[in-house]
């Protein structure tokens, strides 16, 4: 059953808002004063049209999902400090996918993202998530620590995904939330298998 309520801003001042296709300029806005995201992932800045690849992009074909959500943090005055790219069910029931996150430069280093990351969470659990999972591009050494202190664990590594103008190595990773074993994991999404495991 799709979602309906957003999840819930830890952070008092900060409200979440959805962002669809009449907030795309202010979603690139926000990409563009924050680029290092993108200079650690693509190598460049974001794109004129990254906010509403960002809000229209569609999931692969033939992957099976719930809904995909673009939040938006929004601060007093209506800027945005940070955006989450959520998908539940993606894959597999119960697997809610991150597809990005980025908090604005100017809060890095206060603990702002591990409270969005803790609100986040709890909001997939209150929603049935038993398995979070992302990808993150292999040598984006800030995100690689952030995630691994968050509890999520390496899986499979992916080679020449493009990105920009380049091609990146993008390592899965996965948490459990409820429990859980690996291989219980694996069951349910073959083909994040680590390379040389069969992937049924």
């Amino acid at each position: 059953m799709p979602l309906t309520t957003l999840p819930v801003s830890p952070i008092v001042g900060v409200r979440t808002i959805e962002l669809t296709g009449d907030r795309a300029p202010e979603l690139q806005r926000f990409f563009d004063a924050n680029p290092a995201y993108f200079l650690a992932t693509s190598g460049e800045p974001a794109g004129p049209n990254e906010a509403y690849k960002e809000i229209a992009g569609e999931v692969p074909a033939g992957w099976n999902f719930t809904k995909k959500w673009v939040v938006g943090y929004a601060q007093g005055n209506g800027s945005l400090m940070a955006v989450v790219n959520v998908i539940s069910d993606l894959l597999a029931p119960a697997v809610f996918h991150i597809g990005t996150f980025i908090v604005a430069s100017a809060r890095h280093g206060t603990g702002d993202a591990q409270e969005l990351y803790r609100g986040l969470e709890n909001w997939s659990v209150a929603n049935g998530a038993t398995w979070m999972r992302l990808g993150v591009v292999k040598g984006n050494t800030r995100a690689e620590r952030f995630w691994a202190s968050a509890g999520y664990i390496p899986v499979r590594e992916r080679h020449g995904i493009p990105m920009g103008n380049r091609a990146t190595t993008v390592r899965n990773m996965v948490k459990p939330l409820k429990g859980g074993t690996l291989d219980a994991y694996f069951s349910l999404v073959p083909r994040d298998r680590p390379e040389g495991e069969s992937a049924l």
